[in-house]
């Protein structure tokens, strides 16, 4: 199982008056991974909606906050496929700042139709080979 890194910087928008990066951000972070991630693997999603009628929302997560990033860290944002289903995937997901780990996720993203909003089948052909 390959891992996915995409690096983040800590920004003041980032930040709540302490300095420290506010909580609900952590999610955009990973969720910026997860669509470059998704650009590694060839994948476009708007062309992806506009030639199936098909793209992934997440259906459940959880979090654990270890330690607080804080404003200008770098950080990277890690990734990695846990489990592939016929309509979902579980991602494995951490925020770290050099050896220490800030923050630990799973991700359940699920293949829906975007205009019914119901649950479809991932594409048999829409990742390449090595994908798992």
């Amino acid at each position: 199982m390959s891992l996915f890194s995409w690096p983040v910087r800590i920004y003041w928008e980032d930040t709540d008056a302490g300095g420290v990066v506010y909580h609900a951000n952590y999610v955009r972070f990973m969720e910026r991974a997860r669509t470059e991630w998704l650009r590694a693997q060839g994948i476009d999603q708007l062309a992806l909606r506009e030639t199936t009628g098909l793209g992934f929302v997440v259906r459940d997560m959880t979090l654990e906050f270890l330690r607080p990033a804080r404003l200008d860290d770098e950080l990277l944002v890690t990734l990695a496929v846990k489990e592939r289903r016929s309509a979902s995937m579980l991602f494995g997901q951490e925020i770290v700042r050099g050896d220490t780990t800030l923050l630990r996720a799973t991700v359940r993203a699920a293949c829906v139709n975007l205009d019914s909003m119901r649950p479809a089948q991932i594409p048999p052909d829409l990742f390449r080979p090595e994908f798992p």
